[in-house]
């Protein structure tokens, strides 16, 4: 196993957008896949993104990963203004600082290789870019994948094989890992394994990790969730406990469960009491 000894330690990068807005084109229409989102996480922080289908979190995850240009609004991961690069910068970026995990293991890997050999071929743009890299051996112990380094992907069950796909993302020891429903096609075991894996990644290596997911108890083992809503941010989950977030031009969108008794055309009032910010609906009592 050949390691390279310069490898440096990973700093976490952190992940800051402003206003960020997304347009694309569907059946001759505009559609708005996110509207002004306003979203910082800081380095070394693991951040679930949740919400329904076509709210805009895997768009979010992708600009995150330097694969689209927002349309409007700034997007900056580490020291690097994503929406200013040029073409060749952006190619060095996604060689070198950033990880993603597209949804489906299989989608990750190349099948005549082993694992070992799909981090050795993931690492080559890193390495072309000028980046030091670690060992492929150091990459699938860190995962615990080192018991089937050279064993045929076919061979592999589909736990290992996620944890073949988390590898071949950190081949160049980015500071920034994207993954998109990473345990979505995993039974509980499996995608307990693979969440302890991202975890460890975090504590030993600082990586900031940014995940798109679906599944409440993967959300439930996450230090901090945010739920994306209508292409905005709807709100955030910190240990169990969900807030509404204060958006940049002051509106607060309202959790589901508070528009079910609080109808469009409500009218309520912002109270404070003992540094407490409360909302009453007008004829009735705090809430």
């Amino acid at each position: 196993m050949s390691v390279d000894l310069a490898v440096p330690v990973t700093t976490g990068l952190g992940v800051r957008t402003r206003g960020l807005v997304h347009i694309y084109r569907a059946e001759g229409h505009d559609v708005a896949a996110l509207s002004g989102v306003d979203l910082t996480v800081a380095p070394g922080e693991i951040v679930g993104l949740l919400g329904p289908s076509g709210a805009g979190k895997s768009t979010l995850l992708t600009l995150f990963g330097g694969l689209m240009r927002p349309s409007a609004g700034r997007v900056t991961v580490g020291d690097h203004e994503l929406s200013t690069m040029t073409e060749a910068e952006l190619d060095r970026f996604r060689a070198a600082d950033v990880g993603l995990i597209l949804q489906g293991a299989a989608r990750n890997l190349l099948p005549y290789l082993t694992a070992r050999q799909n981090v050795e071929f993931a690492q080559r743009s890193a390495r072309k870019a000028g980046r030091s890299v670690p060992g492929p051996g150091e990459v699938l112990e860190l995962v615990g994948l080192s018991d089937s380094v050279s064993a045929p992907l076919d061979s592999l069950p589909p736990g290992k094989l996620q944890l073949a796909a988390l590898a071949v993302a950190l081949a160049s020891r980015p500071g920034l890992l994207l993954g998109d429903e990473p345990t979505s096609q995993l039974h509980h075991t499996s995608r307990d394994v693979v969440l302890d894996a991202l975890h460890r990644v975090n504590e030993e290596w600082g990586t900031t990790i940014v995940v798109v997911t679906h599944d409440p108890e993967v959300a439930a083992r996450l230090p901090r969730t945010v739920t994306i809503r209508d292409g905005r941010v709807g709100g955030e989950g910190r240990q169990g406990e969900e807030y509404a977030v204060v958006s940049a031009d002051g509106s607060l969108p309202l959790p589901a469960v508070v528009v079910e008794d609080l109808p469009p055309g409500s009218l309520v009032r912002v109270h404070r009491v003992d540094d407490v910010w409360t909302i009453i609906p007008q004829g009735g009592g705090q809430e």
